[in-house]
This record gives structure tokens, C-alpha cells and sequence, in this order.
């Protein structure tokens, strides 16, 4: 197994040199190996260095993942730049209002809507092949920037702005080496970059390539056929109930899956494995730069134990976290903010325990609500509501009662063939009386549009606006 120290040089040049014809990346038309990827990276890196690209600066890559993105997320990084991966399906309004913050230089536009970004410089990233045998000296060096600014990764925004966890190589490495420390992913393993770029778990995906030096698919073809030639994949639950359920004529080349979302039913994990996938469930965040416990999923509530490098402490309910992959701060009207820490110890604002030998995330600390003086956690009747068949997923929200203080509404993704009354129905006996939603919603199919976490916050300011809730 690849030890950081072992990296003197950029990981693609490294692996260039060591397997310079062993496959990188698997796309859906082409395959190309670590040599043709450290040329192309050069050969991008002597570009935008002649389109002004400079060490510390600021580039917006604004798309869904492909390879041009990824291949310019490290060449910018090569040249010493900050990359700021962007949802291209993130509102304009919030754009508008966010970006000044980030002293953003440049940015590269992906997506066909030019006008957002029309008042900054655009780079182009499709000419690199006219500086093949020019001088790369523009590259900084690999060492010196091992520990600076390489990507800023927005979180979930639950509560105002987004914030930009600023992270370092040497942070994105030290996430890789603690999930690859675990999970058998190796020089002849393919992981499926299933998750984009501007989310964390994407990020963590293409680092465990980078360290490991194995393959990467990259493809928009349908799931099925994507993981064909893949080893590992991080996918959700739904996903993977699909996907064995998918009538296929090849054998399951897939070996090991990375499962997130919510509580993982064994029945699943138990089809799994007879399909010889071993399923891995575990717990991370923007701040870390991905994954701090997993465990194989065992359909448990737990979480597991920390990852190598990464320590967990329980400080009155809530989760604390030292890790070697944690963020340097929050990138901000140009200065480095701090983390929320204690010493060195960051606090999650999660509310956990440790039972039964391993850890538990009980939900968030600042989502708890009172109603008629019993403590509500949203997470705990969000989990009933889930372990239904027909539900895919959904949140509780406290709205403002006269008589109770604060009393929950269920706002729920399922099937539409399953009634939300016959759901109420179904949770009565499930639930303690103060637990019991006094209404429910279907989720707006709008609120998924923003990433591949829906936010809660704007779950309940929908739900506000669409209701006469007293709030």
C-alpha cells in the first residue's frame, strides 16, 4: 500500500513512471493510461499558465463530473491554484451572493450558461494539446505544495451561506489512506466516480485513485453498465438494491461498495455478499475531507471506529474530531477562518454515543426541538418513517404550536402510490404521542435539485411558504 511519504512527485507522474501503461482512467469511449494522463496534465498545466494562471489563485470549475473537469482540476492544482469545484445546478441568486466572498480569479465553465460568469476570465481547456513538448517548468513544486490550499469544498449550507472547507493535498491523501487502509482497493481495482466533484465523497473517490494508483471510471452510460470492469463503488442503498435486482447477463465484476445515506437493512447487505460485494457503511464530512469511521455494514446503527489517523471523543452528547485530514479553516473575503475546535479537536455539532463497542451519530445537536417539554430529535422519527418500504427518504420539521411550543411535520419522499395517510396511519403505534407528525407533505421534487444532499434548511423555508404555520 502507497505511503504518502513514498510521493516526491505529482501522483500522475509518479504512477507515470512506475506503470506508465497501465490504465488510469476507463471512460465510455476510450481508456487512458498514466502515461497519456501525466502528458495531458502537463500539457494543461503549460496552458493555463499562459492564460495567467498563477500560484494562489482562485478557479471555479463549474460542471457535472467529466474528464476534461477532473484532468483540469489537477492540472490548476499543479499549477499551485485553489480549485473551487461548483454544482452547476446551484441558483444564481446564491452564486450572486456567495462568489465575492471567495475571491475568485477565474473560472472554467462546463455548462452551456455563459452569462453567470460573463464579468470573470474564462479559461479554456481545450487547446492543451497545441503545448505538447513545451517546457512544464510552470508546475510548482510537488513538496512545497503538499501542504496549501488545493480545493475548496462547500458544505451543505444548513444555516445561512454555504461555507468553503479549504483543503490541502496532504489532507485529501490522509482521508484516501484511511479509507484504503480498510477497504482492499488496489494498482489492479477500478473505483466508479459515481459522485461529483463538488461534493466531498467525489473528492474522496479520485484521492484513494490518486494514492493507490489503480484505475478510474469515469462514465455517463446507466449504473449496470458503468460498473462494467469496476471493482468499487460508492453508491447509496437504493442504487445497490437496484442493481441486484437488474436482470444481467456478465458476472458482477464489483467487489467492495462504500454505502452512505441512511441505516443500511441486512437483507441487503446479506444479497450482497452472495453476489460475492462486500458493503461498507461509514460516517464523514466536508471538514474532513470525507471519510472518519466506516465499518462492513452489519445493520447496525453504528458507525464503526475511526479510520487511521482520526480520533473520536463524545463531550457532552456531542461528536469531537481530531483527524489528520481535517480542513485548514474556511476560505473567506480572502482569509483562512477558523474551524469550530476545541484545541484541536473539531466539534461536529452531532449528537452521538458510543454503544456496543462502536460509535453512533444520533442526529444533529441544533435540530433538536422541544414540544410540550419532551425533547424531539427529528433524526429519531426520520428513521421510523424511512424503515417504510415505500419511503425513500425525509425530514422533520418543528413548526410553532400555542399549545405544544413546537410540534413536527413530516415532509416525505416516497412512492406515490402510498398514501401520506395510510403512512400516518402506519406510524401511530410506531412512535411516542408528542413524536407523531401533525401533518405530512410530499418532498418538492425542486429541493433535490441542488446536490445530492437535500437541505433541510430549505426543506422547512419550503415548507413555511407553503403553509399557514404560525413560525
Amino acid at each position: 500500500m502507497a505511503e504518502l511519504k513514498d510521493f516526491s512527485d505529482w501522483p500522475w507522474r509518479h504512477w507515470a513512471s512506475l506503470q506508465a501503461h497501465s490504465v488510469a482512467l476507463l471512460a465510455d469511449a476510450e481508456s487512458i493510461t498514466w502515461g497519456v494522463l501525466n502528458q495531458r496534465v502537463s500539457n494543461l498545466v503549460t496552458y493555463f499558465s499562459k492564460q495567467g494562471v498563477a500560484q494562489g489563485q482562485c478557479v471555479v470549475l463549474r460542471g457535472k463530473n467529466s474528464i476534461d473537469l477532473l484532468l483540469s482540476q489537477l492540472a490548476l492544482i499543479a499549477c499551485g491554484a485553489k480549485v473551487l469545484p461548483l454544482n452547476p445546478r446551484l441558483p444564481e441568486r446564491l452564486l450572486t451572493e456567495l462568489l465575492p466572498h471567495l475571491n475568485v480569479d477565474a473560472v472554467i465553465d462546463f455548462t452551456d450558461d455563459t452569462n453567470i460568469f460573463a464579468k470573470y476570465r474564462n479559461l479554456n481547456c481545450q487547446q492543451d494539446n497545441l503545448f505538447i513538448g513545451d517546457d512544464a517548468s510552470a508546475a510548482v513544486d510537488f513538496l512545497s505544495a503538499l501542504e496549501q490550499p488545493a480545493t475548496l469544498i462547500l458544505t451543505s449550507g444548513s444555516t445561512g451561506l454555504p461555507k468553503a472547507a479549504v483543503h490541502s493535498m496532504a489532507g485529501h491523501l490522509s482521508s484516501a489512506e484511511g479509507v484504503v487502509s480498510v477497504m482492499n482497493y488496489q494498482q489492479g481495482d477500478c473505483w466508479l466516480l459515481s459522485l461529483p466533484l463538488f461534493h466531498v465523497s467525489g473528492q474522496g473517490i479520485v484521492w484513494r485513485w490518486l494514492l493507490q494508483g489503480g484505475s478510474l471510471a469515469l462514465k455517463n452510460s446507466p449504473l449496470v453498465d458503468a460498473l462494467r470492469g469496476v471493482t468499487h463503488a460508492s453508491l447509496v442503498p437504493t442504487q445497490l438494491w437496484r442493481l441486484l435486482n437488474e436482470e444481467i447477463v456478465e458476472p458482477f465484476t464489483l467487489k467492495e461498495v462504500l454505502l452512505g445515506g441512511a441505516l443500511i437493512p441486512t437483507t441487503l447487505t446479506d444479497l450482497a455478499e452472495s453476489r460475492g460485494i462486500a458493503c461498507w457503511s461509514g460516517y464523514g464530512m466536508t471538514e474532513m475531507a470525507s471519510t472518519v469511521c466506516a465499518k462492513r455494514a452489519d445493520g447496525k446503527k453504528g458507525v464503526g471506529l475511526p479510520l487511521k489517523g482520526k480520533r473520536l471523543r463524545i463531550i457532552d452528547d456531542e461528536i469531537q474530531i481530531q483527524s489528520n485530514s481535517q480542513a485548514m479553516g474556511y476560505w473567506f473575503d480572502g482569509e483562512m477562518k477558523p474551524l469550530n475546535c476545541t484545541g484541536d479537536w473539531f466539534k461536529t455539532n452531532d449528537k452521538g454515543a458510543f454503544i456496543d463497542g462502536e460509535y453512533q451519530i444520533l442526529g444533529r445537536l441544533d435540530n433538536l426541538f422541544i414540544s410540550g417539554g419532551e425533547c424531539v430529535q427529528p433524526e429519531d422519527i426520520e428513521s421510523v418513517i424511512n424503515s417504510h418500504p415505500d419511503v425513500s427518504q425525509s425530514f422533520i420539521i418543528p413548526v410553532d404550536d400555542e399549545q405544544f411550543g413546537q410540534r413536527p411535520v413530516a415532509v416525505v419522499e416516497c412512492d406515490l402510490n402510498l398514501p401520506l395517510s395510510e403512512l400516518s396511519v402506519w406510524l401511530k403505534d410506531k412512535l411516542a404521542p408528542y413524536q407523531n407528525p401533525m401533518a405530512f407533505y410530499h418532498l418538492d421534487s425542486q429541493l433535490k435539485a441542488g446536490g445530492i444532499k437535500v437541505s433541510r434548511q430549505q426543506v422547512k423555508q419550503w415548507l413555511y411558504t407553503k403553509t399557514d404555520f404560525n413560525h
